[in-house]
């Protein structure tokens, strides 16, 4: 395996014919063929030798797996993303597709998508929301929305993912204050805040505060949640949105690596132990085109974050060392022309994060191009992960293409460039300092332009757009519209909402919360009590950017 054209670089290459049928997305160049002298199967820099490279399912470096039977004994979790309207739009969603999971071997976990004032911190009234409330996910402004959103889902007994990062802590603050006025145990919540900031900085622009104070709240929550909810994972640490930006799968698995280890150290440093919230830590990985390049990233992120957290960060429970990640298939690489093709290119993508050893996995709807997905694609997508679970055998034998020369080949190569970038990242400072000297956007910014110059070549072959495109004129798929009395009705509850609670109340846990930001105080316990009385989502992000302020780039961007 060798890397003609590096990607991982932050500078931009050379002009060059890119040859597809032996160039990879990321830039390797592939062999004709492999064979056994072309991998080392056991880890040079470790002297004892105790390890090998490869090794076994369940085991360090956990190349093949972190559980010794996985798919076998349990299946990954089926987690559809869902999230439009109205908190009463999208609770009838989540019950459809719980209803359309019955019967799976699966754990089946709902996922919400919030729209895009929700994520910005910003309640459904304010003008900056006009026209966006409701559109790409749901609107959710208040504790009561909360309970709107999960009425009548046993909440206890399935897990809940929450898409959410700038205001994660405030969002999270009103499900757990929900939680408790339904009465059910904070211990027996099970579910993940995505809550990773540092990738909004790198790729996605949702951020409200700037870096430092944003990590502070991304470890107050990791702290509240060792603290209080054993089965929560407080962080999502996410490559799938630096991906969709525009990386390449290297730059991918190392940034997001990276970005853990940032988490992990300002946690260290605020005191806590690393084994006790190092076995919470997830992460969130993208699965796109370049089928066997997915397959060996997730290979290689497992053995680079298990010999960080063991030997960087000395964590002894061997669940420390686990990297146990959702995937999601890649909404970037789907097309708005001849969106039946979305189906395949999800299928394939949805094998290799199965075949790269997943914990759970979202297929994208073959409309998502279009608009928000209606019932019929997000049961064709449902279905495409229980064909596969149920269908295709994959999940009867772990690891089923461990040992393969080229897969070992470029796992190899996946985790040496994976390092060198982690390396050059911590040479300037680390994850904030790099955010702060603009190295994050510029270098997916160039991975980006050199694969818009390969796709306008006619080098890379999209299907449908850019080579076969008869059928083009065809729409073959309905398209899910919001009404606009969406964005009416949800300002018209949030007024209802204002005028029946307890003002001073409000007042009194506003000024809590900027209190606790003053003070340096994990912010969680001041949030939650917020929430239960009755401040809004903007209201409680105000606060605290009264604190905090609120960031727009640093000089560099």
């Amino acid at each position: 395996m060798s890397t003609a054209d590096p990607r991982a670089a932050s500078s931009v290459p050379a002009p060059s014919k890119v040859d597809p049928e032996t160039v990879t997305l990321s830039g390797y160049a592939v062999d004709r063929l492999y064979g056994p002298d072309t991998v080392e199967t056991r880890d040079p820099r470790d002297p004892a030798k105790a390890h090998p490279r490869i090794g076994e399912p369940g085991q360090f470096p956990f190349t093949r797996g972190v559980h010794s039977t996985m798919y076998r004994s349990r299946l990954w979790t089926m987690r559809q993303f869902a999230g439009f309207g109205s908190a009463d739009d999208t609770n009838r969603r989540f019950k459809y597709l719980l209803g359309n999971a019955k019967g799976t071997k699966a754990n089946t976990g709902l996922s919400t998508a919030f729209d895009l004032p929700t994520l910005m911190g910003r309640d459904s009234d304010d003008p900056l929301s006009a026209g966006e409330v409701g559109r790409c996910g749901v609107a959710i402004d208040t504790v009561e929305d909360m309970h709107r959103l999960y009425a009548d889902i046993p909440i206890g007994e399935v897990t809940v993912s929450q898409t959410i990062n700038g205001p994660a802590a405030v969002i999270w603050a009103m499900y757990l204050a929900m939680a408790r006025q339904r009465g059910i145990s904070w211990s027996s919540l099970g579910g993940t805040l995505q809550n990773d900031i540092l990738k909004e900085f790198h790729s996605q622009n949702e951020f409200i505060y700037p870096p430092e104070p944003s990590v502070k709240l991304v470890v107050d929550t990791i702290e509240f949640a060792t603290q209080h909810l054993p089965k929560w994972n407080s962080v999502s640490i996410s490559g799938y949105h630096i991906r969709e930006a525009g990386s390449t799968a290297t730059q991918e698995l190392a940034f997001t690596l990276r970005d853990g280890m940032e988490y992990v150290e300002a946690c260290l440093k605020r005191g806590l132990d690393v084994d006790s919230f190092g076995p919470r830590l997830s992460f969130f990985f993208n699965s796109h085109n370049e089928f066997f390049e997915e397959i060996c990233k997730l290979r290689a992120a497992r053995r680079i974050w298990a010999k960080a957290m063991r030997d960087r960060f000395g964590a002894r429970q061997e669940r420390s060392w686990l990297m146990r990640t959702h995937v999601q298939t890649a909404g970037c690489s789907l097309t708005e022309q001849q969106p039946l093709n979305n189906v395949v290119r999800v299928a394939y993508q949805a094998l290799a994060g199965v075949l790269g050893g997943c914990q759970s996995l979202h297929t994208d709807s073959m409309d998502e191009t279009l608009g928000l997905p209606t019932e019929n694609a997000v049961r064709l997508a449902l279905r495409t992960q229980q064909i596969l679970a149920h269908e295709t055998g994959v999940h009867r034998t772990v690891d089923p293409l461990g040992g393969s020369w080229f897969v070992e080949a470029l796992t190899d190569q996946m985790e040496a460039d994976g390092d060198a970038i982690i390396r050059e990242i911590d040479e300037m400072g680390g994850v904030v300092s790099g955010i702060h000297k603009g190295y994050f956007r510029r270098s997916i910014a160039e991975a980006s332009y050199r694969f818009g110059q390969e796709m306008e070549a006619g080098d890379r072959i999209i299907v449908g757009v850019n080579a076969y495109p008869e059928g083009n004129d065809e729409r073959a798929v309905e398209i899910l519209q919001i009404p606009h009395e969406v964005e009416t009705d949800q300002c018209g509850r949030l007024a209802a909402f204002r005028r029946r609670r307890d003002a001073g109340r409000v007042k009194s846990s506003l000024d809590a919360i900027r209190a606790a930001c003053r003070k340096g105080e994990n912010a969680m316990p001041s949030l939650v009590e917020g929430a239960d009385a009755g401040c809004t989502l903007g209201e409680m992000v105000q606060a605290m950017a009264d604190v905090y302020g609120r960031y727009s780039g640093g000089p560099e961007w």
